[in-house]
């Protein structure tokens, strides 16, 4: 069971941690220029794609735990519609984003608090980079579906080449272009695009055979088309609330002037790292979980999540001690500023706790995925939000100005993970397949 939870997770890791390098280089690249708002700038217009690819992040997760359930039961033309489905979706989406731009835009400029010169650099970037919509939304749905299959590879290579040739475009646009934060928004359209052609070429290298099964009455039968939107909705919901979260840290941030927005950017990385590589193995949780849910096979589901877990606190433990003792140390690779690294000091300890709050809590997410338990993880996600995250901000803001707002984001993380914990045994293993799970653990 380690060498198949290992055999996702490295992969995944890999091309996950490949997301996070992009954004040091790009803070990097921000933080080095004359002035602390160009980081500011690419912050607050990274806090609008989240919102606009969070939004289709759900694609990725309901058609990876619907697609690792159907390779499960070994169901060829499910497998297929589970793809064609999320890829029709996602197709619509995009085309549906930059039709709708510059609204979305003009929303996002008026909520976010923030400078005039900031705002103003953030749009620079917000309207160049928002033409890679479309194809990143549909690496959304090829990169879940991947997974679903049990291929962490094909995720792992267009991955490493997407931001491989993000990096690449972006240091010469910025360093030899002078475009400053219009290179690097026009460095993630060029990658995004040559990401999206590697997919289908991959696809059709391993999967042509899936092409034979495509029928549009076929996608639009009911009672899955019912059960994908089910899903999916469920995780939308739950990831409204993820957006929520940062989206209002981020605004927060802001809030309390430029040099606090760049430092809890900066700071935020140390969050962000951890994630994405605790993903890797939420990841493998999604296609083996959905796997072994498929196959109705209890004992292995069993070991595969105890096993999960020992690799997740096993890592948390890792990143805590790494943090702890790096420190200050981390924050020049985003930044050279003394006047930013000094304002991140106060702030360092909140960091270095967020891999002991947070590691169940992506563990819980990727077993909830591919259990297709997305109503649980849902009403988790609101409990944490609401109860974990914005009331204690509002009640210890007013005495604790930007500690109440790390405090209120490590308090988020271990709601998520606790409430979670508690509702599994039902959320997870109550179905009749696995109904002897508690037992047989006991």
């Amino acid at each position: 069971m380690h060498r198949q939870i290992l055999k996702l997770t490295i992969p995944n890791i890999i091309s996950n941690l490949t997301v996070p390098l992009l954004t040091i280089v790009d803070l990097h690249l921000m933080g080095y220029l004359d002035s602390a708002q160009f980081m500011g700038a690419v912050a607050l217009g990274g806090v609008i794609f989240n919102i606009v690819y969070w939004n289709f992040g759900t694609l990725r997760s309901s058609v990876s735990g619907l697609a690792a359930q159907a390779y499960g039961e070994g169901d060829l033309k499910q497998q297929a519609m589970v793809f064609y489905r999320g890829l029709a979706i996602a197709l619509a989406g995009g085309l549906l984003v930059l039709c709708l731009q510059y609204p979305i835009g003009i929303a996002s400029f008026w909520l976010l608090d923030g400078s005039e010169a900031v705002k103003s650099l953030a749009a620079n970037y917000f309207f160049i980079r928002i033409w890679a919509a479309p194809a990143a939304i549909a690496m959304m749905v090829l990169n879940g579906w991947f997974l679903g299959m049990q291929n962490a590879r094909y995720p792992m290579i267009t991955s490493l080449v997407i931001n491989g040739v993000n990096i690449i475009a972006s240091v010469v646009l910025v360093r030899v272009g002078h475009l400053e934060e219009r290179g690097v928004a026009l460095g993630s359209v060029i990658a995004q695009y040559i990401g999206l052609g590697l997919s289908v070429i991959l696809f059709l290298r391993k999967y042509r055979a899936m092409i034979l099964y495509f029928s549009v009455r076929a996608v639009l039968e009911r009672h899955h088309l019912a059960r994908f939107m089910r899903v999916s909705g469920d995780i939308y919901i739950r990831t409204l609330c993820l957006i929520s979260v940062f989206t209002y840290f981020t605004s927060a941030s802001a809030g309390y002037g430029d040099l606090i927005l760049a430092a809890n950017t900066a700071l935020l990385q140390y969050l962000l790292l951890f994630s994405y590589f605790l993903d890797g193995f939420a990841y493998a949780a999604e296609a083996l979980v959905g796997r072994f849910f498929g196959s109705k096979d209890k004992k292995k589901l069993r070991e595969a999540v105890n096993k999960l877990f020992l690799w997740g606190f096993f890592f948390a433990a890792i990143f805590t001690a790494i943090y702890g003792i790096g420190g200050r140390q981390f924050l020049y690779l985003f930044t050279d500023q003394k006047e930013v690294l000094d304002a991140a000091q106060p702030f360092i300890l909140w960091a270095t706790l967020f891999p002991l709050a947070s590691f169940a809590s992506y563990l819980w997410d990727g077993i909830y995925i591919g259990a297709t338990a997305s109503a649980a993880m849902r009403n988790t996600m609101l409990f944490a939000s609401v109860c974990c995250f914005f009331i204690p901000y509002f009640l210890l803001a007013p005495y604790w100005g930007n500690h109440a707002l790390w405090i209120s984001m490590i308090g988020y993380m271990a709601g998520r993970s606790l409430s979670q914990t508690i509702l599994a045994p039902r959320a997870v293993f109550h179905s009749s397949l696995l109904s002897g799970f508690i037992k047989e653990k006991d």
